[in-house]
């Protein structure tokens, strides 16, 4: 099985891919170019060091958690686990809808507010060891609050990858290897660079990726959004999609 690449490791590679100086990185980051070569060398960084390069790297901060082995902050997390089965819905039904309505449905999510936590984030632990890379990436979707039923239906929808909800449990478990097409798909559905999930999971990719489908980038920026929502307001969501798709799907009288 492929062995998870450690931190600092898989941070160098990223560095070099992007032709960026630890120096560099600490200036964007506003560290101390020793306090970086440190996490480079392998430290375990603290969780405001994660932040600060999360930020001058232009990843989402839990992301660089998860990817660092790191319990993922409260802030962070969902506010709502119980509003998965919603946010599955809201992002399988938006990808069948017209561009234009997808990107008004994305503004509307964006402009609700957070509401308050009401319990703490039942997020899947790492397997012990802290399984592979396929576990972390699979965190990495749970802290979007989507499932493995969800990833599989919207995988299935928006990307060349149609496999099973319980390979993808499998997978989460550090059980199944992941490939260059899972990295690559995995890395549509999670906004990212392909090239850069490839360095950072160890997964060399053994193609040039193909930009992600129109339909998959904006069923990330969806599903990032949709994340933050509660179960109420995730539901209110998820029958307003069902009702622009199914007028979406309605034959115009003749």
């Amino acid at each position: 099985m492929t062995q998870v690449r450690g931190f600092g490791s898989a941070l160098t590679l990223l560095l070099d891919q992007r032709e960026l100086h630890p120096t560099e990185l600490a200036e964007r980051a506003g560290l101390g170019a020793d306090e970086v070569r440190t996490v480079l060398a392998g430290s375990v960084p603290a969780r405001e060091q994660v932040r600060r390069l999360a930020a001058a790297l232009g990843f989402h901060a839990l992301d660089l958690f998860v990817l660092a082995g790191l319990a993922v902050p409260d802030d962070l997390a969902p506010p709502d686990h119980t509003a998965h089965h919603w946010v599955r819905q809201i992002v399988v039904d938006a990808a069948r809808l017209p561009p234009t309505e997808r990107r008004s449905l994305l503004r509307r999510v964006r402009s609700l507010p957070r509401e308050e936590r009401r319990t703490a984030f039942a997020a899947t632990r790492l397997p012990p060891g802290g399984g592979g890379p396929g576990s972390r990436v699979m965190l990495m979707f749970r802290h979007r609050n989507l499932d493995p039923l969800g990833l599989a239906m919207s995988l299935g929808l928006v990307t060349p990858t149609y496999l099973s909800a319980v390979t993808f449990h499998v997978i989460g478990l550090g059980r199944k290897e992941l490939t260059p097409r899972l990295v690559t798909d995995f890395a549509a559905l999670l906004g990212l660079d392909a090239r850069e999930l490839a360095a950072l999971t160890g997964v060399p990719l053994t193609r040039e990726p193909a930009p992600p489908a129109p339909e998959a980038v904006d069923a990330a920026a969806l599903l990032w959004e949709a994340r933050r929502l509660c179960a109420g307001q995730a539901e209110q969501v998820a029958g307003m999609v069902r009702s622009l798709r199914a007028r979406a799907e309605t034959p115009e009288p003749r």
